[in-house]
């Protein structure tokens, strides 16, 4: 007798839908069988827009307070089932156990924050009198949502980056249309549970599960939705651009994040945190040290450290909470990976340790003397591999972290206040972090990069001012 899989239901302007077509979910440890999700037609994206048009009118007729307590009880529900969330998040992806559980701590504390930003969009007064004239003339500014939503998030947090766009929409009174990843549908799907529970109005939020090449065109080109706030790679928001037409747009895109590490900097914090840095998620994290700019007189001892320190890793089962690194998303982007680091050496480069791949495993790996000719000195790898380089003073440091073509974050380990405000004056980054590696982030900061990193910035705060358009009021008055 055969067992017939029922699939999970995809969230459709407030309802849970099946759909002959299934997409399904493995684990990438072991490529085992987890779920099915519908896979979505471009009549379901249109179908879905057209209820979204209506929900946006909803979500903008909520009161503050409501906005408010449906996020908190969305907050409430992840809390009360965290477990499940985590579980998820592992084994649909590549996080360890412990890496989900701090994502699912995350996203609770994101839309907490979505939450209380809600009663924070304010405008100002306007002194019109400020031009002659216009004596008799009063106003103010205030912002009101945009509408229709789209987002698009990737596989690497598929929880919490999901919450960073939705928190915000919500909060803002838009209604908002999620297109997940292909191989982690899971989690999203289970923030849609959340705000279900929490008393959304149905057609504010949808979580649409399909191809990219089937209905991801459809969200980006629709001219009733009026914003895209996508999370992913170069090419993919290249080709977003080019077919939004005249909407906001919102990018976070790839990286090649460094950091620099002067003579004076704590050196035993520095390679903790680098170390922590470079391997989160088995390096798939846009934040992923790559490149560490050490300065001569402490590289030996820097290096040394450092490899000692990643060979201490422990790679394997993701659901052990004894393990650090589980697999990549799937063998073949261990393939690739492989191939870049195979492509370094080949060049020229140093291998220090690691490059051993096991199927959608491949081990920590590191780097040096890497030709800049070599394709992981340039792009991101967006796995575990880190690349040492050593420089004379933080000019050269600084000088060299600016040749690639991306600037999400930085980080810099020093004790001299001058050398590291050098830094934050010329660094080409969004964001640099003193003492800490490239990875760090809290939820409520401005997030995001310059150049190939992306366009905006995330973060709650942030994320509404892009989701909410400013709209002038002025009273002519008689007298």
């Amino acid at each position: 007798m055969t067992t017939q899989v029922a699939g999970q239901k995809m969230y459709l302007a407030g309802r849970w839908v099946h759909r002959e077509r299934t997409i399904v979910v493995r684990d990438p440890q072991d490529n085992s069988f987890i779920d099915t999700v519908p896979a979505a037609s471009k009549e379901d994206m249109l179908a879905c827009i057209e209820q979204a048009r209506e929900g946006a009118k909803i979500a903008a007729a909520m009161p503050v307070y409501e906005r408010m307590d449906v996020i908190h009880k969305a907050a409430d529900y992840i809390e009360n089932h965290k477990e499940k969330y985590a579980l998820t998040i592992a084994r649909e992806g590549s996080k360890t156990i412990r890496e989900a559980a701090k994502e699912t701590a995350r996203c609770i504390q994101t839309l907490r924050i979505s939450a209380e930003e809600a009663r924070r969009i304010h405008g100002e007064t306007i002194p019109f009198d400020q031009m002659e004239g216009n004596d008799n003339r009063v106003g103010y500014y205030q912002r009101f949502p945009i509408g229709i939503i789209g987002a698009i998030t990737p596989f690497n947090d598929p929880l919490n980056l999901v919450a960073h766009k939705v928190g915000p929409a919500i909060a803002s009174g838009n209604a908002i249309i999620v297109k997940p990843a292909t191989v982690t549908p899971l989690s999203a799907l289970l923030l849609a549970e959340a705000f279900a529970h929490g008393g959304l109005p149905p057609k504010v939020l949808s979580v649409i599960t399909g191809h990219g090449n089937e209905i991801g065109d459809v969200l980006v080109t629709h001219p009733a939705v009026r914003m895209i706030s996508f999370t992913g790679g170069v090419e993919a928001g290249e080709e977003i651009v080019r077919k939004a037409g005249l909407k906001k747009i919102s990018m976070e895109l790839g990286s090649n994040s460094p950091v620099i590490v002067l003579e004076d900097a704590d050196l035993e914090a520095a390679v903790e945190s680098t170390v922590s840095g470079a391997y989160w998620a088995a390096g798939q994290n846009c934040l992923s040290v790559q490149r560490i700019y050490v300065q001569q007189s402490v590289m030996r001892k820097f290096e040394s450290a450092f490899v000692a320190r990643t060979n201490q890793y422990r790679v394997g089962d993701k659901l052990s909470e004894d393990t650090d690194i589980g697999p990549l998303i799937s063998e073949k982007e261990a393939l690739r990976v492989e191939k870049l680091v195979h492509e370094a050496v080949e060049k020229g480069a140093e291998l220090l340790t690691g490059g051993r791949r096991d199927g959608a495993f491949y081990y920590p790996t590191v780097l040096k003397n890497i030709p800049d000719e070599s394709t992981v000195a340039k792009e991101e790898i967006f796995g575990p591999v880190v690349m040492l380089y050593e420089v004379t003073d933080v000019d050269e440091a600084i000088e060299k972290s600016n040749e690639v073509s991306y600037g999400l974050q930085a980080g810099i380990f020093t004790k001299n206040i001058d050398k590291a405000q050098k830094a934050i004056a010329r660094m080409e980054v969004g964001g640099i972090m003193i003492n800490d590696s490239s990875d760090y982030r809290i939820d409520a900061m401005p997030f995001g990069g310059v150049k190939k990193s992306g366009l905006g910035r995330e973060g709650i705060k942030f994320a509404i001012q892009d989701m909410t358009e400013p709209k002038v009021v002025c009273y002519k008055l008689s007298n």
